[in-house]
């Protein structure tokens, strides 16, 4: 039986502006979805129907043009919206309502979208999983023993699960790619500056980046250019060139597809000099089903061996340590986070200025050398995850250190990308014995955005993965 729910965002988006469907008549659909479904796979932070109901009718009277007019959505909890609570993931904020709203959720509002709550997220988002004590983990909807990654785990669940057309997410290590490989989705990190409203400026290192989660690669063009600014229209905007031809719609070039590019594939990661890593077979078995579409496509396709960089993980840790250090947390608060937190917070008000200042030194010549690397190549492919998506519980609750480890094991082709300031996007092209999803990355140019988006466009028509649903799809 057809629900709405069925269709793209894309589609959805056009059905608004044709009146075949109305915002508020969207909203109950995806609100009552929410109310059946979400106990069990715990997308959501926070739901708040009557804000949303009440926004769906606000909405109808703005201009149908608006990229994303009438359009659900859903905050990751990490972002602030005023008059909701925003705890971070963490009990040492339970119960803090915002005051003001955010950039990126102002950006989303000015665009037309209703906001239907919060997405879960981990504690501040420095897990690549969901898993928060403060609430529930956010379940796998392939199966639900495994987790669904994070930072945006619950966006991500929210999206595959269809209990929303797609969602703005927030990238500083992984935390789109991650989910979107763990759930089956199609999951992009804008270039550093891209999305003015999460460009990564703000952040130690230029780490986070704000980009969309999505069932289909056009999808995330249509978010991509609701969150990004013309040329000129932002200061930040002068670091990210356009892609040749100058600037366009995302979605144009996701829909086209269009182009045969030169590309090279790598399985080195930098953390591999500090952490014992292992790649699954069904990983590889990704790459290798990613490259013979790409080679039957007519693309190019070489091998790059990337150098080592003994230096990458002690630099990394010594920057994601300093993020944790800014915290606003009292010895009170502190004494509520979760134990992976706290060791980052306090091994991060251990560095010295010295210290921190060297590992950002050694990342910007990193982000240099790596730009360097990539530039022959219009993308680079990698696999996205290491391994297959963990079970909920995998990760060791108390000892902080060992937990960073099984989160590089995991997942040890994605930080580099955020230190290089390059766009990127995850791509599920394949799927497990099991019947879990299994996903490949590819690596931009800086600004080349619009050549992963036709790449992945590729891909798409040849392997279908739009058509695949988990079991909560048709609840």
């Amino acid at each position: 039986m057809f629900e709405l729910h069925h269709l793209s965002a894309v589609e959805q988006l056009d059905w608004l502006r044709r009146g075949e469907v109305t915002p508020r008549e969207l909203a109950e659909h995806y609100l009552a979805r929410i109310e059946r479904l979400d106990p069990e796979l715990g997308a959501f932070a926070v739901v708040d129907a009557d804000a949303a109901l009440r926004r769906a009718e606000e909405v109808a009277s703005l201009p149908h043009a608006l990229a994303l007019w009438g359009l659900p959505l859903a905050d990751k909890a990490l972002v602030a919206r005023a008059g909701r609570v925003t705890d971070y993931g963490s009990r040492a904020f339970a119960g803090v309502i915002s005051e003001e709203s955010d950039e990126l959720a102002t950006v989303l509002d000015d665009a037309g979208s209703v906001s239907l709550g919060a997405t879960a997220a981990p504690e501040f988002g420095f897990p690549s999983y969901t898993e928060p004590l403060a609430g529930r983990p956010a379940r796998n909807p392939y199966d639900l023993a495994l987790g669904a990654g994070g930072s945006s785990g619950g966006a991500a669940v929210a999206v595959a699960a269809g209990l929303l057309p797609v969602a703005p997410s927030s990238d500083g290590g992984g935390s789109i790619r991650i989910p979107a490989a763990a759930t089956g989705l199609v999951g992009l990190k804008p270039s550093r500056g891209r999305v003015p409203a999460g460009s990564g400026f703000g952040s130690l290192a230029g780490l986070v980046q704000a980009g969309p989660l999505a069932r289909t690669v056009a999808d995330a063009g249509l978010l991509l250019d609701a969150l990004a600014a013309a040329p000129g229209a932002r200061a930040s905007w002068a670091t990210v060139p356009p892609d040749e031809g100058g600037d366009g719609p995302f979605l144009a070039a996701a829909t086209r597809g269009e182009g045969r590019f030169q590309l090279a594939v790598t399985l080195d990661s930098p953390w591999a000099t500090a952490y014992e890593l292992a790649l699954d077979p069904a990983a590889r078995a990704a790459v290798d089903l990613a490259l013979a579409e790409l080679g039957a496509l007519g693309h190019g396709v070489e091998e790059l061996r990337v150098p080592e960089e003994p230096g990458y993980a002690s630099a990394f840790r010594a920057i994601w340590q300093g993020g944790a250090a800014t915290l606003p947390l009292d010895d009170e608060q502190l004494a509520l986070v979760e134990p992976l937190t706290r060791w980052l917070v306090e091994q991060g008000r251990s560095l010295g200025a010295r210290d921190l200042g060297s590992a950002l030194e050694w990342l910007a010549g990193f982000e240099r050398r790596t730009i360097a690397r990539f530039a022959p190549f219009d993308a680079v492919l990698t696999p996205a995850l290491a391994l297959t998506p963990r079970p909920v519980g995998w990760y060791d609750p108390e000892d902080g250190e060992e937990n960073f480890a099984q989160q590089v094991r995991y997942t040890p082709f994605t930080s580099f990308v955020n230190v290089a300031g390059l766009p990127a996007i995850t791509l599920p092209v394949a799927v497990t014995d099991a019947g879990l999803p299994m996903g490949v990355q590819l690596i931009g140019r800086p600004g080349g955005e619009r050549t992963l988006l036709a790449i992945g466009a590729q891909l798409e028509r040849r392997l279908g993965w739009q058509r695949r649903h988990p079991p909560a799809w048709t609840a």
